[in-house]
């Protein structure tokens, strides 16, 4: 029992080396970090694991229960032969990964191929792995996050349960009953241990991967706290060589660059002598990522370097775009194409939207700058540094305990800003921009406000292809967090509600906050005052427009009572877009 047990581990220990090489493989490291597998990988997945499972069976030993001798795995067992194998690994880690639909599969492919083997235990042997995947989908529900033990004692089960089917369907009992004497503590110990270590070698991949968008996030973030001070300035040659020289040394690539649409800015790194600031584009490949706005991977045979002795290697070429038009190129260089990982390719692409979006934070800051009107002002205005700033604290303190939802809250800051800055020009925008807007600001408050704030939306679809001025909704909602609930512990609510009613749109704000003075509210809207909590300018800013566009009975209509929070409501015209383009 004891040599049996020592040559199972030493074959197991071959079908472990296998598993830890396939992890290496992109569709293996693609499929376990997915907690639902389409059609096509799930049949992907049973296919994989069902072969793992038959190379477990031929990585076993076969035993005659009438010698009870041990010889090597053949295509045909006579009538006395069993294998002791570790067949159960691939079906159960098929079942933990996949489900049961997984499992099952995986159990079947493996079955069907011991069926085809013969031997005594043939059908016995066929159901268990069957049996055994259905088992391992049940405890799926904790999956690749399951404690070692556990698995040991899963994989253990699974084959416990097989013995005691040799035992109840295979004939002769008294060979079954030998049998499993025999081989049934070795195969139990060693194909939980199996199982135990084939899921650490999952959990180690998925570690790395969580680790790796953990360590990319957080220098994206590195790189937009350094960035955002020169982009601000907008596209010149010393806010682009600053920022290639911050790239170059977070990347630590060969070189990098930063175009506009005709010009080399900046060039750090290698060959930096020949590719001086202000020079012509020369290359056809970087007018047509500025053409087509898509990001290309390039050797050095393509890139096609007008100086002669200036060997650039490979590069990646990303397109830098403001309000969706291209403007210049983000060019980053390594020694050859082997060098860009997939890392390195989405971190560029995540890059370029991000130097994207601060450029168009500096597009931004001119129109502030040159704006006369007040009310372009005042709407700029709504756009706080503090808020920035506080959203990338947010994030910064998610990327290690939640890179997901670290790069989701990034996602709706940048959407957030690219809806403020288009509303700095943009006559009209639809309503379902505009709640896309709100949305995207709701996301980040309520995680500033963990198990505090809850959002609650009422919206009929038909209407939100309606027109309405932008940056309408979000200071109605602003003002509901910043001011209305945001003296409260726990239980805060902000209602949104947009239906139509008749020939009109009604858009609700409610909070379940504060409330607003009597004292207060009968100027909120009307006009501005200085106070501790604020101006009400947004406020006024938007009840202004309003009236001026559809009347009087299109202005904010604000109803509150202190302690019982504050309901504002808008009545607007259905077709208000045409009416719109009529007084432009």
């Amino acid at each position: 029992m004891i040599d049996l047990l020592i040559t199972m581990l030493e074959r197991i220990g071959i079908l472990v080396a296998v598993a830890f090489v396939l992890t290496r493989f992109r569709f293996f490291q693609d499929m376990i970090h997915q907690d639902q597998l389409n059609n096509r990988k799930q049949f992907t997945a049973i296919l994989f694991f069902g072969l793992f499972g038959i190379m477990g069976t031929y990585y076993g030993v076969a035993l005659n229960t009438g010698t009870l001798l041990f010889d090597s795995v053949t295509m045909d067992l006579a009538a006395e032969e069993a294998i002791a194998n570790s067949r159960v690994i691939g079906v159960v880690i098929a079942g933990l990964l996949g489900g049961y639909r997984v499992g099952i599969g995986a159990g079947l492919i493996a079955g069907i191929h011991r069926l085809t083997l013969g031997g005594f235990t043939a059908v016995s042997c066929s159901l268990a792995s069957v049996i055994a995947g259905a088992m391992a989908g049940y405890f799926r529900k904790k999956g690749k996050y399951l404690k070692l033990p556990t698995a040991f004692l899963i994989g253990a089960l699974a084959e416990s349960v097989q013995m005691l089917i040799i035992l109840i369907l295979s004939k002769p009992f008294e060979m079954a009953w030998t049998l499993v004497q025999i081989i049934g503590i070795p195969m139990i110990l060693a194909n939980g241990l199996g199982t135990a270590i084939f899921l650490l070698i999952v959990q180690n991949v998925v570690k790395e991967r969580e680790n790796a968008s953990a360590e990319q996030a957080q220098k994206t973030l590195r790189i937009a706290e350094q960035t955002i001070g020169y982009l601000r300035q907008g596209m010149t040659n010393q806010s682009a060589l600053a920022v290639c020289s911050i790239l170059y040394k977070e990347i630590n690539p060969s070189a990098v660059a930063i175009t506009d649409k005709e010009l080399i800015l900046a060039h750090v790194g290698l060959a930096s002598d020949h590719h001086v600031a202000n020079t012509p584009i020369r290359t056809k490949l970087t007018k047509e990522v500025i053409q087509h706005g898509k990001l290309v991977v390039a050797n050095d045979e393509t890139i096609h370097c007008s100086v002669e002795g200036c060997p650039l290697g490979a590069v990646v070429m990303a397109p830098l775009k403001s309000r969706n038009e291209v403007i210049g190129t983000l060019k980053v260089y390594f020694q050859s194409e082997k060098h860009i990982t997939n890392v390195n390719l989405e971190l560029i692409s995540g890059l370029s939207s991000l130097l994207s979006t601060q450029v168009e934070l500096a597009d931004t800051e001119k129109a502030y700058q040159l704006a006369k009107e007040a009310e372009i002002k005042a709407l700029q205005a709504q756009i706080s540094p503090h808020f920035l700033f506080n959203s990338l604290n947010i994030i910064v303190s998610l990327i290690r305990t939640d890179p997901k939802k670290a790069r989701k809250l990034l996602m709706s800051l940048s959407h957030f800003f690219r809806q403020n800055l288009a509303g700095t020009t943009a006559e009209i925008v639809s309503l379902r921009q505009e709640l896309e807007h709100v949305k995207a600001y709701l996301e980040i408050e309520s995680s500033r406000f963990v198990d505090k704030l809850h959002v609650t939306y009422d919206i009929e679809e038909a209407v939100l292809e309606n027109n309405i001025p932008p940056l309408t909704l979000q200071p109605l909602v602003e003002n509901a967090v910043k001011h209305g609930i945001k003296e409260m512990e726990k239980d805060a609510l902000v209602h949104i509600s947009i239906k139509r009613e008749k020939d009109r749109i009604v858009i609700i704000v409610e909070d379940n906050g504060v409330g607003i003075k009597e004292s207060k509210l009968k100027n909120l809207g009307e006009t501005q005052f200085e106070s501790e909590t604020g101006t009400g300018i947004g406020l006024y800013n938007v009840n202004r427009r309003l009236t001026m566009k559809f009347g009087l009975r299109a202005g904010i209509q604000i109803t509150s009572k202190p302690g019982h929070g504050t309901r504002i409501s808008l009545n607007l015209p259905i077709g208000m877009g045409e009416r719109m383009n009529e007084t432009n």
